[in-house]
């Protein structure tokens, strides 16, 4: 008779942090030092393609998620409206993006990839894979869905439960707020 598999709980995925150190076990200081751990590698490369971490995101995001105001794009971006709106006029001078009219709002305007954008997207993109597949090489199949659950948890609900509602809402990609305060304020702004 085969065993049945072992149920994984939190406590069984706690390691002994041998330093006592608060930051070990603080959700916020491993969150980021994940991402640097992460991240920076890859961050490294973006020179070959001649692009920033902000643009890198911004062509990440938009690639096969075509269309998404500005407000939606700097949540999935992890950046300020103002600071995307610079980031998206310097992309749009390069001819990696342009902005369009939303055909069911006109007053919203919609950021897509130009085919320069895509063409400059896809071996970035292909080499992003390939770091992710590395990194996450020494971890079973079962540890790296454990991963990727609890960060979508992280990101979905986590905002949601601590009433940040529009935020969590933004980040999971959904459409923001249409009060005055809400996304499309923001890309008016960015469209004047």
């Amino acid at each position: 008779m085969q065993d049945a598999p072992e149920k994984i709980t939190i406590a069984s995925l706690a390691v002994e942090q041998p330093s006592g150190s608060f930051a070990s076990t603080y959700l916020s200081y491993l969150l980021a030092r994940a991402s640097h751990v992460v991240a920076s590698g890859f961050h490294q490369k973006l020179k070959t393609w001649k692009l920033s971490v902000p643009e890198y995101r911004v062509l990440a995001c938009l690639t096969g998620a075509e269309g998404l105001g500005v407000g939606d794009l700097a949540a999935m971006a992890i950046m300020g409206q103002s600071r995307m709106t610079k980031i998206l006029d310097r992309m749009e001078r390069q001819g990696l993006v342009e902005r369009r009219a939303d055909t069911r709002d006109r007053r919203r305007v919609l950021i897509h990839l130009t085919a320069e954008g895509r063409a400059r997207a896809v071996p970035m993109l292909k080499a992003a894979k390939e770091h992710e597949t590395a990194m996450l090489a020494p971890l079973t199949l079962e540890e790296r869905a454990i991963i990727v659950r609890a960060l979508d948890l992280l990101i979905r609900e986590v905002p949601n439960a601590l009433g940040d509602k529009a935020f969590g809402d933004r980040v999971a990609g959904e459409k923001a707020s249409t009060s005055p305060r809400g996304s499309r304020a923001g890309d008016d702004a960015a469209r004047r």
